[in-house]
């Protein structure tokens, strides 16, 4: 091998640690160094690391559950997880599933359920939506053993990011991506970056034994009833329909696995 392909080896690696950054600066409230920087041009290539930060929100999330559980009784140490995973992330996905159910509830077509879901303000339709996904999240994880919810969340973020992925790789965008909060993700993506955002998504599920082959199977019925509407009623999806999909695959995740837990 030549000494130019050596060097370019680690300059590749830098570039590729940037992106990851990038997409953990973008997703996430984490503090990072100045220079990680922002730029536009590369913006669209951290779709591919979106499950990785999808493993960096969940383990947030499994340690204060974990930290907390020591010192909290009942379900506050998921409470108090829940409300850091929400926090970490800006509400970021919180707020595309209740843009998207405001826009899909309320807007009797496709241009005025558009119109709705670019509202910055939240409808009842929003807000049932998003208390109701809240409700139930923290319901199935308090409902697990704590060693056992730490493995499910970490699991459960990143799987459902990779659900929400599948989405961007398979579907069409309706509206501009470079309009869109998550213009990120709205970019097309190649068929070796979703290879590996799918393949770092569903690494985690192997934590979870048996009891991941529900999750996954539900979750996966779930994306596809979700595409289906989302094609009929929008013709393809935006980048809220994205936070929504990642939003109800991962409670549907939870509560899956919860119901192989029982049965087991």
């Amino acid at each position: 091998m030549s000494s130019d392909a050596y060097s370019a080896r680690p300059s590749r690696m830098l570039a590729e640690l940037r992106l990851l950054l990038m997409a953990v600066q973008y997703f996430t409230r984490v503090p990072l160094p100045s220079w990680v920087g922002h730029s536009a041009e590369h913006l669209n290539g951290t779709a591919r690391y979106f499950t990785a930060v999808g493993l960096l929100v969940g383990g947030i999330g499994a340690l204060v559950l974990w930290a907390t559980s020591l010192v909290l009784p009942g379900v506050l140490p998921i409470i108090l997880s829940t409300a850091a995973t929400v926090f970490i992330t800006g509400a970021f996905h919180e707020d595309g599933l209740a843009d998207t159910f405001d826009g899909l509830g309320g807007g009797a077509t496709r241009e005025r359920a558009l119109e709705i879901m670019k509202d910055s303000r939240i409808g009842t339709f929003g807000v049932a939506a998003l208390v109701l996904t809240l409700m139930i999240k923290i319901a199935a994880l308090s409902a697990l053993p704590v060693m056992f919810a730490l493995v499910v969340l970490i699991a459960g973020h990143a799987f459902s990011r990779a659900c929400a992925m599948t989405l961007l790789f398979a579907g069409s965008h309706v509206s501009k991506p470079e309009l869109s909060r998550a213009r990120a993700v709205a970019q097309p993506m190649g068929r070796g970056e979703f290879i590996f955002a799918v393949i770092v998504g569903i690494a985690p599920l192997y934590w979870c034994g048996i009891h991941a082959v529900a999750g996954f199977l539900c979750a996966l019925v779930v994306l596809f009833v979700l595409a289906r509407w989302f094609m009929r009623r929008l013709g393809g999806f935006t980048g809220d329909t994205l936070g929504a999909t990642q939003q109800l695959t991962e409670i549907t995740f939870y509560l899956a696995v919860l119901a192989s837990w029982n049965s087991f």
